[in-house]
């Protein structure tokens, strides 16, 4: 189980940053994430797998003025 901002979240063993945005649909290039507290370079969202008790928060982009 993953809490994935503030909420539960089933997984896939093995299951990377980028596959998880991915699932939720969210474009990688306009977000941050940020695991169990430290910030996950966008260059890594492919190779961070996550485990089993990982907190993750995902912060999107907007534009606007």
């Amino acid at each position: 189980m993953l809490k994935v901002n503030g909420k539960d979240r089933m997984f896939t063993a093995g299951i990377t940053v980028m596959d998880l945005l991915r699932e939720m649909e969210y474009p990688a290039e306009r977000v941050a994430v940020e695991r169990n507290g430290d910030i996950v370079p966008k260059r890594c969202f492919s190779e961070v797998c996550l485990v089993d008790g990982d907190t993750i928060e995902v912060v999107s982009f907007v534009g606007g003025g």
